[in-house]
């Protein structure tokens, strides 16, 4: 009982002493407390996939009332934007160059002529392919409101011979779960929380043992009865504070202030954060330990959390779409499972009863980057 009050009070002092040394290193205490909550209000105001507002140039040839009722139609919504109207295709051409705007309609001569006889009518829809995502949903738009308008003209045909409806036999009642509005910003910001947890966490704990070496108070910390356990947790409890402080911050702004839902349990997603903390601050103290160097054992820490966060948890790429060997790769990616709990749990309020493979993978992340971490801390001085 002796000996665990000792070693406790050896832990204590080295958690003490390192909170001491983050109070007088002001740099490294804005990087943890305030970074977070600048990097989710710029990115949760910049990365926004919502197509809309898509600038269209209209090319009216035919200048019947016909083209004119469509174009009214176009763009009577929030979706498409009426540029211009260009006098010919030379025109077109220097305003897609110069990404005015993003598509051209082309109404050709005769078009309501045509129309009203009963001939096949087409219009040209020219696209700018260069950005794809969004050439791909304007056209989709369009489509979509060219197709409503056929129904219209058609009804309006029924009823001049005398029938009062047009019956379908097929529809289609689209209803949508969990994010109605199809808002881009529902599941990017919790998926950004994800992403600062990792880099923030990883980051701060990757200066601590190698700012020790570097300053040449290891060789102190070695001539106690120091252990390994006991320099460790001391070194991990004062940043996974700071670090469950930054995700207390960047939840209420994204509740309070992008209003994305949360329809969970906010312990759960406090715990498995904690779980996640563990696993990605212990990453990033295995890299100090490993390196010695400051500046290396940053570098390091940026390359392994943000990029594998970034690309390979499925924030912004579907895992289904990479190739197989690619999506095993994922399997050792902890922002993957951390970003699937918190999505479901926000916007399907769906917890631990069905993601509970996802615990046991970041308990098992979080158990084996630890023990390597503390194998790593070796309190001898090193051989020359």
């Amino acid at each position: 009982m002796q000996s665990a009050g000792k070693s406790m009070g050896r832990l204590l002092a080295i958690a003490e002493k390192e909170w001491i040394q983050i109070r007088r290193d002001w740099r490294s205490l804005i990087l943890s407390l305030i970074l977070p909550v600048i990097l989710l209000l710029l990115f949760g105001y910049a990365l926004n996939m919502d197509v809309t507002h898509v600038r269209v140039a209209v090319l009216d040839r035919d200048k019947s009332d016909l083209s004119r009722r469509i174009v009214d139609a176009l763009f009577h919504n929030e979706y498409l934007e009426l540029y211009t109207y260009p006098q010919n295709e030379k025109q077109i051409d220097g305003l897609i160059d110069r990404e005015e705007v993003k598509m051209a309609l082309v109404f050709p001569p005769h078009f309501a002529e045509d129309y009203y006889a009963g001939k096949q009518s087409t219009l040209q829809l020219i696209v700018d392919g260069s950005d794809s995502t969004t050439a791909t949903i304007a056209s989709g738009y369009v489509r979509s409101i060219m197709f409503d308008f056929n129904k219209q003209e058609k009804e309006r045909e029924f009823r001049r011979i005398g029938l009062d409806r047009m019956d379908f036999p097929i529809t289609i009642q689209n209803r949508v779960w969990y994010n109605p509005e199809l808002k881009s910003k529902n599941f990017i910001i919790p998926g950004l929380i994800v992403l600062i947890m990792a880099i923030i966490s990883a980051l701060i704990t990757s200066l601590t043992i190698s700012r020790e070496w570097e300053r040449g108070t290891m060789e102190t910390l070695i001539s106690t009865p120091l252990r390994r356990y006991e320099l460790y947790f001391g070194k991990l409890i004062p940043y996974i504070f700071i670090a469950l402080f930054d995700v207390i911050c960047t939840f209420c702004l994204a509740y309070f202030v992008f209003g994305v839902p949360f329809k969970g349990s906010f312990t759960e997603f406090y715990l498995m954060a904690i779980l996640f903390l563990i696993g990605t601050s212990s990453l990033g103290m295995l890299l100090s330990s490993v390196t010695r160097s400051q500046v290396l054992s940053v570098q390091l820490a940026i390359i392994l959390t943000y990029l594998p966060s970034f690309i390979l948890s499925g924030y912004v790429f579907p895992i289904l779409n990479m190739p197989d060997i690619v999506q095993s790769v994922t399997y050792l990616i902890p922002a993957r499972y951390l970003m699937t709990y918190i999505k479901s749990l926000a916007l399907r309020g769906i917890g631990i009863s069905l993601l509970w493979s996802q615990i046991v993978f970041l308990f098992i992340f979080a158990v084996v980057v630890a023990a390597v971490c503390l194998k790593s801390l070796r309190l001898t001085l090193p051989e020359k």
